[in-house]
């Protein structure tokens, strides 16, 4: 499907939480159809195996303190690619455009002149606690529920996350990103108001075989995560929802 004469076109597609199950029709398509795709360091290799086996595969992934390849090199290579091929897939985890970059890659094609549909994907925000047994929301306990990153742009002289507003504002929060700076949020948290006896989970590997779901109270949240050793990738959720796992574990089944 190569061809030099015309520009390709770029899909900047969401990969899902982990498990391929949830990967989206849409997304499994275009890795059968794909000329070359770049994937990040988290894609599942089951999720890997769909892509066209004459596809070229490019890592490009970023993980702490280990960056294949820079923000910029890589929104340059895709411009680059649609030089030259006819599909390139941008696989990233999750959803593209919930702390996936995808904001940034689109904006820098978009300004090359580039062609770009962006595919939605399940994000692990939502994925994980349901996996994990914890609703986000429900009538007794929770009517809002927040996205926050826990890991800003760096070099960022003043954070756009104001944890102490957060605190009391909303019942449920779903931090992604933000094991390597609890001890920066839970202050906070506790100083805007919020109870010191708030449930809290970690969930690590969510949606995979390796999920482990460890819960605590917000007290307790940076010792419990020494203690326990909660390794990356992992999504803190903090809420009175949380009191509800307990009574789904026994009678919800993920297939």
């Amino acid at each position: 499907m190569t061809s030099s004469q015309l520009i390709g076109k770029v899909y900047l597609v969401g990969a899902g939480p982990g498990d391929v199950g949830l990967l989206t029709v849409r997304a499994k398509t275009l890795l059968e159809w794909a000329d070359v795709v770049l994937y990040d360091a988290l894609i599942s290799p089951a999720i890997l195996n769909l892509i066209n086996p004459e596809a070229e595969k490019i890592h490009v992934g970023k993980r702490r303190g280990n960056h294949t390849l820079s923000q910029g090199e890589i929104c340059r290579l895709l411009i680059d690619l649609a030089q030259r091929h006819a599909v390139i897939v941008r696989l990233k985890g999750g959803d593209p455009f919930v702390f996936g970059r995808g904001g940034e890659e689109c904006l820098a094609l978009v300004e090359a002149g580039i062609t770009v549909e962006v595919v939605p994907g399940v994000t692990s925000g939502v994925a994980a606690p349901a996996y994990a047994h914890i609703p986000l929301t429900h009538r007794d306990f929770s009517s809002s529920v927040v996205f926050v990153t826990g890991h800003e742009a760096a070099g960022r002289y003043q954070p756009r996350v104001n944890w102490s507003a957060l605190a009391t504002a909303v019942d449920t929060i779903v931090i992604y990103m933000g094991l390597h700076h609890l001890g920066e949020i839970v202050p906070q948290l506790l100083a805007g108001g919020r109870s010191p006896q708030t449930p809290l989970a970690f969930i690590e590997s969510g949606t995979t075989p390796q999920q482990r779901v460890v819960v605590t109270t917000l007290e307790r949240a940076i010792a419990t995560y020494d203690e326990a050793q909660i390794q990356t990738p992992a999504l803190i959720v903090i809420g009175e929802v949380i009191h509800l796992r307990s009574q789904l574990m026994g009678g919800l089944h993920q297939i």
